[in-house]
């Protein structure tokens, strides 16, 4: 597995050893021991997700607080997304920063998300399916997002040619200079 390391400290973009011929690919997507040690830390996971949407839609950029902060562990299985992750946390030097990847079925890309950040993603192709794992369970009492298109944080969104389709809360969502800074 390639780690790269991203303007954000701690957010990694992972790429896994792909072994592929005439009758498709192999790759190891998850394994406990490499991902521990690349991050230099120890985390557990305890609940997958996995989301189906059309090209268009963006959902997030979405958090939850401690005592229920989640580290993410994302990628895309088929099709494209444009995937971010914003710095959240109190007193960091890179607070309101962000930074994205296009994760797809053909680059098998992963990024590593720790808790203290928003994280949000752009579906870029006709469909896409996104798979993630995160460090603690959905609890709807410390869920919260910040807006898509604030311009205190400037996400350089790829045109789609029209504007993106939102869910209502992240419609609704607080901005950036709204949102409390993450103490963990």
């Amino acid at each position: 597995m390639n780690v790269i390391r991203t303007d954000l400290e701690g957010v990694l973009l992972l790429e896994p050893k792909v072994f592929g011929d005439a009758r498709g690919f192999f790759t190891e997507s998850w394994n406990e021991q490499r991902f521990n040690a690349a991050v230099g830390h120890q985390f557990r996971f305890v609940q997958d997700n996995h989301s189906r949407s059309r090209k268009g839609v963006l959902r997030g950029l979405h958090f939850q607080r401690p005592p229920h902060a989640q580290g993410k562990l994302v990628r895309c299985t088929a099709g494209a997304v444009f995937d971010v992750a914003v710095d959240l946390r109190a007193g960091s030097a890179s607070f309101g920063r962000w930074v994205g990847f296009e994760l797809s079925g053909d680059n098998h890309r992963q990024l590593w998300i720790p808790p203290g950040f928003a994280h949000g993603f752009l579906v870029l192709s006709d469909s896409a399916d996104f798979l993630y794992k995160t460090t603690d369970y959905y609890a709807p009492e410390a869920e919260g997002a910040v807006r898509w298109d604030d311009p205190d944080i400037g996400i350089a969104w790829p045109d789609l040619g029209e504007a993106p389709q939102l869910a209502a809360k992240d419609a609704a969502a607080a901005w950036l200079r709204d949102t409390a800074p993450f103490r963990l």
